[in-house]
Order: structure tokens, then sequence, then C-alpha cells
């Protein structure tokens, strides 16, 4: 029996070929504008700008960005407005204002 293969236009899990992107967007961490897309999470679209250090522990004020990315865990907590919200649960939108826990703290 000989193994099964798969031509290479139905492997539907390619990134070329799965990924449908909603339109672009900015959104603005710590001041600075960040490229994102419509339908990603602010933690995605941070990850995706390069962007890993989100908070500090803490106790040991290690860096701290995203983990689990369902919200569980808190590691990945930023400043929406007034409130503070595990970044992974937050839908970017155009012109949305982010800040991290530390430059929250550092703003007059």
């Amino acid at each position: 029996m000989s193994p099964q293969r798969t031509s290479p236009s139905s492997r539907a899990l390619r990134s070329d070929a799965a990924v449908h992107r909603g339109p672009p967007l900015r959104l603005l961490m710590d001041g600075r504008s960040v490229e994102a897309f419509a339908g990603e999470s602010v933690a995605a679209a941070l990850m995706a700008a390069g962007w890993r250090e989100l908070r500090l522990s803490p106790r040991a004020g290690a860096p701290r960005g995203a983990f689990c990315l369902m919200g569980s865990c808190q590691e990945c907590l930023v400043w929406v407005g007034a409130c503070k919200l595990p970044s992974c649960q937050v839908p970017v939108s155009d012109g949305l204002e982010v800040e991290s826990l530390a430059w929250r703290e550092r703003q007059p």
C-alpha cells in the first residue's frame, strides 16, 4: 500500500492560502503607531510588530508578555482607556490607544 499523497492545492494550512486578514489599520501602543489588521487581538498585533514585553513581574521585575493567549494568565495586561485588560482578549480597532502598565505609571 503506497502512502497517500496530497497535491499542493489541497494543503489548506499553508499561510498564503489559509490566512485571510481583515483590512489594515493602526493602533497606538505607548504613543507609538503599530500596524495591525481587523480581527486580530492587540496581543497578536503587538507580537507581529515585534513587541514582546508588555509588563514587568511584580516581584522580580522580569519582563512579561503574551503567554496563554486566551485570557487566563494575565501576563499580557495592558491599559485600554480606564480598564486594565489582557491584550489577547481585546480586538484591535483603528486608532485604539493602548498603554503598557509601566508606560501608564510613568505618565504625569
